[in-house]
């Protein structure tokens, strides 16, 4: 027989016979890649497109859409991707890497939601795995880990290392693997860098990346008792008479059996306080063989066990806003409930998740803040129990988990903020957005920068469910398309129980000043309601839209004042830390005793936030107990709550407070309700300024009255003459509504245009200002007049970067958007590409809010 050498490496030649049956062509010696399988798989960082990669053999049967992969991306790095397309497809663009392994053995994501990151990122200019990242909870998201093994060329010479060097070696011998962070704890230092670098040029070790699991299930120690006991309780005399001479065991026994008759399992921790032993106590009877000491999985969100409520009969009005909601939803797909403050929104809202959950269906009910949730989540666990999950920002991250597995197996109701819409949803009927006005619903950073309300609208066509916007001051945008026949309108023009609207009254802050009858912060009028309030028992809300004691810090000498180091804003005093903080980058200093401009003693602090308010209140009502909510008050995770509880078991008097205390909450006992600068909120530049203004006093004043009697709102203003106080006064929208929207169409804003705002930042200002312009000429080049800018914004510099905006009005022609969209990427990307703008950051944000 004839034979052929094929050299397939220096060092090996292999022969084979050269028969017809067995052509060096028909070897596998690579892997015939047009018959491969090969997966498309996205990943949660903002690369532009998805990345393919190839299956092994072993993995094909088990993959499937929607699972998470471990793949690496760059040079080293691993990443948990999601696979969105298995196919054929060789890629032709780059050498396809191999999937290393299957994560789940099922999806975490379903095809809508899917469908819902791509329409996110094309809408809003971002890229999928950027609304991948914003949408998986954190515990989904695997991180890539350096850990360090022996390298296999090591020939145990430890001669050659020196002493940090050979503690390593060694304990690798000891244990295949080690993390960064034991190798600092084996050295006991923070700098263990170098000793690695030298141990890779050694060819002692090389790194290894796996991926890390964020996520672990709760496990708690439990006890059951043993084979034959468990299925045969008539040995259990057995047991007794095994540990008839351990008096802390038969203890323990008795404890167990006590405990488990009203359990579904017994903890170790039960048995040590009912039958005052320890884990030794156990472990011994585990030895005996009549216990076995175990782990079981249970849930971190707590279950409902009170008992739950029958819901109040409807009033004539709900019911007749039912039925006209369900007619509506016979025809279109969206409607708003407009209904006064008080009117009773929520009883119409549990009315129909009630409906839709007897149909086996699910409902998402969006909140603007969590502020909101306190009061909801009480009221909704009443009467749907464990029927409801809350996800939102203040559970923690194996919690987010959990709450993700409870909706994908059905859970009916969600109640959370707006990344609760990403939840992977099997049968969504119902989406509710509360207070659908609310700029809260808009992501500002980071990228994906989406509306929450908008993006409903879309998530419940992919899933053929319904939309219900509830709100008291709807957004222009919302009821322009209500003027357009796109959406149902119900209203609720009263207030639930016949309680009348609060009784307004507008004062004249500089009538009052002329008169020298202001009272540091307060009018004599509001000084004077507040005090009797607090005569009557009643409670009373102050409101005012900035944190902190004093917005800036001045020289009466020279005008100075204090600013940020990385922002061009004046710092903030903050009374209780007593410095000066960038609310901002949160830079904060140290109050100086001196200008350190011209060196004089007079500094003066100027304007007032919430802190202000606070203290100066207890000047003029040093009995009264007074609380606070702002942005300072709320960082922990039960403080909302405990803000809330405090002032409706009236263990408060005063709540002074931020837009926070506008939204939604239910307060049966305030009877007054003050606004003390109504010119801050009007004069802000900003389009919306004036729509925004209504709101906010329409929804704070709401909270006045309520239940028992009508209440009295209180305006302090300086220009009383503006049309929006008049408005908000006469509780008339349409007239606010009717005035915007003249104004909006005449200066091309929304709702008859669409805006795209595009920020420019680098830490240096001559680089941004040239990339600002040849940014801008490309854009201009291509779409002319509808670019304007680039301009300096009203702050300049934000944590250390300076600022450039472009804004861009288009109209509502698809065709038109979609060639704006496109024509943006293409300049982020050439900007990416230049020589020189590389480290400029560009952020799109489309529909700025």
């Amino acid at each position: 027989m004839n034979y052929a050498y094929f050299c397939v490496d220096i060092r090996v030649c292999l022969k084979f016979p050269t028969t017809q049956n067995n052509l060096l062509s028909q070897l596998p010696f690579h892997p015939v890649l047009s018959e491969a399988t090969f997966a498309t798989v996205i990943i949660p960082i903002a690369v532009p497109k998805a990345y393919t990669y190839i299956v092994p053999d072993e993995l094909v049967a088990d993959l499937a859409f929607g699972m998470r992969v471990e793949v690496q991306f760059g040079k080293s790095k691993l990443y948990a991707g999601l696979v969105v397309d298995i196919h054929h497809n060789e890629p032709t663009a780059h050498k396809p890497k191999p999937i290393f392994s299957i994560i789940d053995g099922i999806p975490i994501i379903s095809p809508q939601q899917y469908k819902l990151w791509q329409w996110i990122a094309q809408y809003y200019c971002c890229t999928v795995g950027q609304v991948m990242n914003a949408a998986l909870p954190a515990g989904l998201k695997l991180n890539s880990e350096t850990t360090i093994t022996l390298s296999p060329v090591f020939d145990d010479n430890f001669e050659v290392l020196n002493d940090k060097e050979y503690l390593i070696a060694e304990a690798l011998t000891i244990q295949n693997e080690l993390k960064i962070e034991e190798v600092q704890a084996i050295l006991n230092q923070k700098t263990i860098y170098p000793v690695i670098n030298k141990l890779l040029e050694k060819r002692v070790i090389y790194l290894k990346e796996t991926l890390k699991e964020k996520y672990k299930p709760k496990k708690i120690a439990c006890v059951r008792l043993a084979e034959p006991y468990e299925s045969n309780r008539e040995q259990l005399q057995i047991a007794f008479d095994k540990v008839a001479k351990a008096e802390r065991q038969m203890e323990a026994l008795m404890a167990y059996l006590q405990l488990e008759r009203g359990q579904e399992f017994v903890r170790k921790s039960d048995i040590y306080k009912k039958g005052n032993v320890d884990n030794s106590v156990l472990k011994a009877i585990a030895k005996k063989g009549i216990f076995e000491l175990y782990e079981k999985e249970v849930s971190r969100i707590g279950g409902y066990e009170d008992e739950l409520i029958e819901t109040s009969e409807l009033a004539e009005q709900q019911v007749r806003a039912l039925a006209e909601i369900k007619t509506i939803f016979k025809d279109k797909n969206v409607a708003l409930l407009h209904g006064v403050t008080g009117s009773g929104k929520t009883r119409v809202y549990v009315e129909l998740i009630k409906e839709v959950i007897a149909k086996g269906g699910q409902v998402l009910y969006l909140i603007p803040e969590i502020a909101l949730t306190t009061q909801i989540i009480m009221r909704l666990e009443k009467i749907f129990g464990d029927q409801i999950n809350v996800y939102n920002s203040r559970i923690n991250d194996n919690q987010r988990v959990e709450v993700w597995k409870n909706v994908k197996a059905g859970v009916p109701l969600v109640l959370g903020a707006r990344s609760a819409m990403f939840m992977p949803y099997s049968n969504l009927q119902l989406i509710i957005v509360d207070e659908e006005h609310d700029p809260s619903y808009k992501q500002t950073n980071p990228a994906p920068r989406y509306n929450a309300r908008d993006t409903a609208v879309y998530m419940a066509h992919i899933h053929g469910a319904k939309v219900l916007l509830g709100t008291a001051t709807p957004s222009i945008e919302t009821y322009q398309n209500i003027s357009a026949g796109k959406y149902g309108l119900v209203e609720m023009p009263e207030r639930f129980g016949g309680v009348e609207m609060p009784q307004i009254v507008l004062v004249d802050k500089k009538d009052e000043y002329k008169k020298k009858k202001m009272k540091g912060l307060f009018t004599s009028v509001l000084i004077d309601a507040l005090a009797l309030a607090f005569e009557r028992g009643e409670q009373a809300i102050l409101f005012q839209n900035r944190r902190g004691h004093s917005p800036s810090l001045r020289c009466v000498t020279c005008a100075w004042h204090q600013e940020c180091v990385n922002c061009d804003v004046s710092l903030t005093y903050h009374k209780f830390t007593n410095n000066l903080r960038c609310h901002y980058c949160g830079h904060s200093e140290s109050i100086p005793k001196v200008c350190p401009a011209c060196g004089s003693i007079e500094l003066q602090m100027t304007g007032f936030g919430t802190q202000k308010i606070e203290d100066e209140i207890k000047i003029y009502l040093p009995d009264a107990k007074i609380g606070r909510m702002d942005f300072d008050t709320v960082r922990t995770k039960n403080a909302h709550a405990k803000i809330i509880n405090d002032f409706e078991e009236k263990r408060l008097d005063i709540l002074v407070g931020t837009q926070m205390i506008t939204k939604g909450l239910d307060f049966d006992n305030v009877g007054v309700v003050g606004v003390l600068s109504a010119d801050h909120l009007l004069q802000f530049p900003d389009f919306r300024a004036s729509e925004r203004g209504y709101q906010l006093m329409t929804q704070v004043s709401g909270r006045a009255g309520r239940k028992k009697k009508q209440g009295l709102v209180i305006i302090q203003a300086f220009d009383v003459d503006h049309p929006v106080l008049k408005d908000v006064i006469e509780n008339n929208y349409i007239s606010l509504f009717k005035r915007e929207i003249i104004e909006r169409q005449d200066f091309l804003y929304p709702p008859f245009y669409r805006l795209i705002q595009i920020t420019l930042k680098h830490k240096k200002p001559r680089t941004l200002n040239e990339a600002g312009y040849f940014y801008v000429k490309f854009l201009k080049d291509k779409l002319g007049t509808m670019v304007i800018g680039p301009a300096v914004p009203s702050i300049p510099r934000v944590r250390g970067s300076y600022l450039l905006d472009v804004l861009i009005k288009l109209g509502k022609n698809s065709k038109q958007i979609k060639m704006v969209k496109d024509t943006v990427l293409q300049a982020n990307q050439m900007l990416a590409q230049k020589e020189g703008y590389t480290s400029v950051r560009v952020n799109v944000d489309v529909d700025p809010y």
